[in-house]
């Protein structure tokens, strides 16, 4: 009896140490996850909050990172950049505001609508705004920086590409190999102009090319407006001799750009923003990027991109 009872005994203990023992690491889990949690939380904040230098009332510049292709839902559109210029520029603490931009342009509407806000907020707080040219400053992205009072670039930098491209895809040879029918009706004889689905028409080549010349010559209209007479011709320049026009599409690296006067120097963020401000100190205005806004953000484009599209 008496063996039984310690028996039964060793046995409770035993039960109650591996209770202990569960109950020890069911807590050591419990706080563990609750500090990754708290840890991730934090990290976003930081994140999510722009750059500061360690002391903001000395003097700083504003600066706002611009980079990839312009597009409505895109890290590069008019609703995800306007919001940030208007706190860059009403930072009355900043001696003025540097747009660091990296894109090979995009959609005319976003371009003119980031091009639009730089011009107004610029007349609005005084501040003198310096875009710094990345990897490419070209087509929308050049228009955009055409807002601002002087351009930067490093002598690499592709840069130009002034004009309109409209691109599509055409399926008919297939349809006919595969004996594809094609079946569409339209109210309005016009709703199915360039159906990639069907033969390209001349009249519908001719309207979208009459549309994109307009838009061309809107886009050609910035760049006057915003270089006015330190624009060269590629033949002036004695770069194209046989090229009298800057509005062919054509592109250029930073040191042919800038004997077009295309732009004004060469240099980064660092140095621009000591020799226009006399500072390199700077506050990053510039909202940052979730991961799943960027993966969702990426996916958006490449839907896009196989679409019909008009960009300049």
């Amino acid at each position: 009896m008496n063996e039984q009872t310690k028996l039964t005994e060793e046995i409770i203990d035993n039960l109650i140490s591996d209770r202990k023992t569960d109950r020890l690491w069911r807590n050591i889990r419990f706080f563990t996850y609750i500090g990754i949690v708290l840890l991730l939380t934090l990290l976003l904040v930081v994140l999510l909050i722009p750059h500061q230098p360690s002391n903001i009332n000395k003097k700083h510049f504003s600066l706002v990172r611009m980079s990839g292709m312009i597009m409505p839902g895109s890290n590069f559109s008019a609703a995800r950049v306007i919001p940030e210029l208007q706190h860059a520029f009403h930072d009355d603490k900043s001696s003025g505001v540097i747009l660091e931009i990296n894109s090979g342009g995009g959609a005319p509407v976003q371009s003119e609508l980031i091009h639009n806000e730089i011009l107004r907020l610029k007349h609005a707080t005084k501040k003198k705004v310096i875009v710094v040219g990345d990897d490419v400053l070209a087509s929308g992205a050049y228009l955009i920086a055409t807002a601002a009072d002087k351009i930067y670039v490093n002598q690499d930098t592709i840069t130009g590409s002034i004009g309109v491209i409209m691109a599509s895809f055409g399926f008919t040879g297939a349809m006919k190999k595969l004996h594809i029918e094609r079946r569409v009706i339209t109210a309005g004889k016009h709703k199915d102009r360039l159906d990639p689905f069907k033969d390209a028409e001349v009249q519908d080549t001719n309207k979208i090319t009459n549309l994109i010349g307009i838009t061309r010559q809107h886009f050609m209209q910035f760049v006057k407006e915003g270089r006015g007479n330190l624009l060269k011709t590629p033949a002036q320049a004695k770069i194209n001799p046989r090229d009298n026009s800057l509005d062919t599409g054509d592109f250029w690296i930073g040191t042919e750009a800038k004997k077009l006067g295309l732009v004004d120097g060469f240099g980064d963020i660092y140095s621009v923003g000591k020799k226009e401000f006399g500072t390199q100190d700077f506050v990053d205005y510039t909202a940052k990027i979730s991961f799943l806004d960027d993966l969702v953000g990426n996916a958006s484009k490449s839907v896009q991109r196989a679409a019909l599209s008009l960009t300049t």
